[in-house]
C-alpha cells in the first residue's frame, strides 16, 4: 500500500463539511484527521505528526485566531492554511499575522475545495522547499564543522582567504600564536600591527588567485607581540569545490626561526673550523718557503710547486671562512685568490710575467672545490713554467657557464705549441704534472677539448659538468 500523501488535520465545528472536505482529501491521496473544535485542535496537533492544518475563522468558545495562537506556540508547528466564509481582507491580514501560510475563503461558486486542495499543494511545495534548504544547510554545515576540526589539526597556523584578502577561517594555531581573537571577515593585511601588510607578499597573493600561481617559502621577519623576532615562511595554494564559482586561498605559516639559527650556528661553526684549517695550511706553506730557499736549484722548484698547490688549498678554506652563504664558493673570488698565491710563490714581485681572472658569477661546493682549484693551479703553474723562457707574459684564468657546462681556460701569450695537441702541450709535457691534470680532470668528470690555433700562446679549454649554479636564494623579506 502505497504511504500517504501527507497528513492533514481539519478544524471546523461544521460536521457535514468536515466529511466533505475528508472524502475530497482523501481521494486525492491524504490521510485526513477532523477536529471539531480549537481546543482539541491543539491538543491533537501537540501528539505531533500532522503536516498542515486547515483551520476554520468562527468557531464556539475558541474562535480561529486563538487556536492558530496556540499551534504557533507548540514546539514544532506545522504550517496553517486558514479558512473563513469571510470575504474580508481585515480577517486575511490579522491571519498572516498571526502566522499562517495560506488563507482560503469556504465558499467562491463551490470552488472552496479545488483552491483547499492548490493551498495544501503549495503548502507540502514549501514544507519541501524548507526541508531541503535546512538539509543543505544542515550538511553545509557539517562540512564546515569537518574542515574546521582539519584546520585545526594542523600545527602550523593557517588561513582561509577570500579573493578579497578577507579570513575565511582561522587555525586554533593561527589565533594562539599570533594572539589574534577574531580573525573571520577582518583583511588579513589589518591583522596584528600590519605585519602582512608588505606589497611584495600583497602582489603574490593575488597571483594565487589571478593567475593560479602557488606561493613557496616566501620569507618574512618582524617584530610580533609576545614573539619577538621571528622568520615565517609563508606558502599559499588555491583551491575550489567543483559546481562552486567561489575561490579560496590556504595560507600556511611556517615558524623557522629555530631553524634559520641553527643554520646560522652551523655555518659560523663551519666559518671557524675552514679558519683554522686555512691557517695550518698557510703554516705549512711558510715552512715549504723557508725550506726552498734554503734548497738546491731542482728540489727549491719542487717546494715552489708544492707551497703553490697547498696554497691554493689554503685560499679555499679562507674563503669558506669568510663566505656568508653557507659553504659554496664563489669562483670567480676563488680563482682570484689563486692567482694572488701563485704570483707570491712562483713569481714575486720582480716578476715579468702577470695573472689575469675572468670569471661570470658562479659558485661551486667544497668538495668539488678541491680538485677545480688544483687543476686550476696545475695548468697555470705549468704556464708558467713552460710559456715564457724570457720571463715576460701573461696568463689568463677564466671561467664562464655554457649550457650545462662550466668551461674553464688556461691561456697564455707564450712560445705557443708549435703544432702540438693541447695534451702534448709544453704545458702539459711534464708527466707529473700531465697525471695531476689527468686525475683531477677525472674527480672532475671533464675533458679536455680542442682550441683554436693561434700564432702565439697556448690556451687549454677545459668543459665539465654543472658545478655551479648562478648567485641567488628564495625570495626573503626582512622588516
Amino acid at each position: 500500500m502505497d504511504s500517504p500523501r501527507a497528513y492533514i488535520l481539519y478544524i471546523d465545528d461544521d460536521v457535514g463539511l468536515c466529511r466533505l472536505v475528508q472524502k475530497d482529501l482523501q481521494r486525492q491521496g491524504y490521510t485526513v484527521e477532523i477536529a471539531h473544535d480549537g481546543v482539541s485542535g491543539v491538543a491533537r496537533v501537540a501528539r505531533g505528526g500532522i503536516d498542515i492544518v486547515a483551520l476554520d475563522h468562527t468557531m464556539p468558545n475558541q474562535g480561529g485566531l486563538e487556536t492558530l495562537a496556540g499551534i504557533r506556540q507548540l514546539a514544532e508547528p506545522p504550517p496553517v492554511i486558514y479558512v473563513t466564509a469571510m470575504q474580508e481582507g481585515r480577517v486575511a491580514v490579522e491571519a498572516f499575522k498571526a502566522g499562517a501560510i495560506d488563507y482560503v475563503v469556504k465558499d467562491v461558486h463551490g470552488e472552496f475545495l479545488a483552491l483547499l486542495h492548490r493551498a495544501i499543494e503549495a503548502a507540502l511545495d514549501a514544507i519541501k522547499l524548507r526541508r531541503a534548504k535546512e538539509a543543505a544547510e544542515a550538511e553545509n554545515k557539517r562540512a564546515s564543522q569537518l574542515t574546521q576540526s582539519i584546520i585545526d589539526t594542523i600545527r602550523d597556523p593557517l588561513v582561509v582567504l577570500d579573493e578579497r584578502m578577507t579570513i575565511v577561517t582561522a587555525s586554533k594555531a593561527f589565533l594562539t600564536i599570533f594572539g589574534v581573537v577574531e580573525a573571520s571577515g577582518r583583511r588579513f593585511s589589518d591583522l596584528g600591527q600590519h605585519q602582512w601588510d608588505v606589497p611584495a607578499l600583497q602582489a603574490l597573493l593575488e597571483k594565487v588567485f589571478s593567475e593560479n600561481q602557488p606561493i613557496e617559502s616566501f620569507e618574512i621577519e618582524d617584530d610580533f607581540p609576545a614573539l619577538g623576532r621571528r622568520v615565517f615562511n609563508l606558502n599559499a595554494r588555491k583551491v575550489h569545490q567543483p559546481g562552486n564559482h567561489s575561490h579560496r586561498m590556504l595560507l600556511v605559516f611556517e615558524d623557522i626561526t629555530d631553524r634559520k639559527q641553527r643554520e646560522l650556528d652551523a655555518q659560523m661553526l663551519t666559518n671557524e673550523i675552514s679558519h683554522r684549517i686555512k691557517n695550518n695550511l698557510q703554516l705549512i706553506v711558510g715552512l715549504l718557503a723557508y725550506e726552498s730557499r734554503s734548497a738546491a736549484q731542482p728540489d727549491s722548484q719542487g717546494y715552489n710547486a708544492m707551497q703553490a698547490r697547498i696554497g691554493a688549498i689554503a685560499q679555499l678554506y679562507d674563503l669558506i671562512s669568510q663566505s656568508s652563504r653557507g659553504q659554496d664558493v664563489a669562483v670567480d673570488d676563488y680563482l682570484r685568490e689563486i692567482a694572488k698565491t701563485i704570483s707570491a710563490s712562483l713569481l714575486g714581485d720582480r716578476s715579468g710575467i702577470t695573472i689575469d681572472v675572468q670569471a661570470d658569477s658562479l659558485q661551486i661546493d667544497p668538495d668539488r672545490a678541491v680538485p677545480f682549484g688544483l687543476l686550476v693551479n696545475e695548468l697555470a703553474t705549468n704556464a708558467i713554467k713552460h710559456a715564457f723562457p724570457d720571463g715576460v707574459g701573461r696568463v689568463g684564468l677564466s671561467a664562464v657557464r655554457i649550457d650545462d657546462q662550466i668551461e674553464l681556460t688556461v691561456a697564455d701569450d707564450g712560445i705557443g705549441m708549435k703544432g702540438k695537441e693541447p695534451a702534448k702541450s709544453p704545458e702539459l709535457s711534464e708527466k707529473r704534472g700531465a697525471d695531476y691534470v689527468a686525475i683531477f680532470l677525472r674527480q672532475l668528470g671533464g675533458a679536455i677539448v680542442p682550441s683554436a690555433s693561434a700564432e702565439t700562446g697556448t690556451s687549454v679549454r677545459i668543459r665539465l659538468p654543472l658545478l655551479v649554479a648562478p648567485v641567488g636564494g628564495p625570495k626573503r623579506l626582512a622588516a
